[in-house]
């Protein structure tokens, strides 16, 4: 990002990117197979609990959720990946900016997998608040972040990535998560598997 980008000018690059290379980005994720994430994070929920797809993106994780029998809100800051989410999963997947979350203590678990990672580090703190909030008492949240240091754009998005110590000192001024688990992985697409991933599963305190 150079100073003169606002954040929201940021996120409107990012959305812009995804409304024009939907198609693409649906067959380059689709079909991936994730479930060793997946049911890592089901593993810590009840069946049947309610789950916040945050930033659904092909709803692969959402079609995934509801055949496990979960309840799923899915939201998306793409018109054109909402569109394709809805037809894919088969219910409503709601158009929304992260920003306009507002909800208080009502999801037992929220998704939010490789999606806020395009925000920069201090919309990404009002973000996890809103997170925070919405989740129910021991609530978890699941989110994924590329592994490094960087700022910036990459390939007309705009990223934000973190290690274990830059996410750490990140959470300091979160109050009210702590980290259950976090852990370093391998991009799962096809010819990506040197690109590392930092995931971390956190719990409302």
């Amino acid at each position: 990002m150079n100073h003169s980008e606002t954040g929201k000018e940021c996120i409107e690059k990012t959305i812009i990117y995804y409304d024009g290379n939907a198609d693409n980005f649906i067959n380059n994720t689709v079909e991936v197979n994730f479930s060793t994430t997946q049911n890592r994070f089901l593993s810590k929920l009840k069946k049947g609990a309610s789950i916040l797809d945050f930033g659904c993106g092909s709803g692969r994780d959402t079609k995934y959720f509801l055949e496990q029998g979960y309840q799923v809100t899915a939201i998306d800051g793409s018109i054109e990946l909402c569109k394709a989410a809805s037809r894919y999963t088969g219910i409503p997947v709601k158009h929304m900016l992260f920003q306009e979350l507002n909800e208080s203590e009502r999801y037992d678990g929220i998704w939010a997998c490789s999606s806020i990672l395009h925000l920069p580090l201090p919309e990404l703190e009002e973000i996890f608040q809103r997170m925070t909030a919405a989740l129910k008492e021991h609530g978890i949240l699941y989110t994924s972040f590329k592994y490094g240091t960087y700022e910036g754009e990459r390939n007309g998005r705009y990223f934000t990535d973190m290690t274990e110590g830059k996410f750490s000192d990140f959470l300091q001024n979160i109050k009210g998560l702590e980290i259950e688990e976090q852990w370093v992985s391998s991009d799962v697409r096809p010819g990506r598997g040197d690109e590392k991933w930092l995931n971390i599963i956190l719990r409302k305190k």
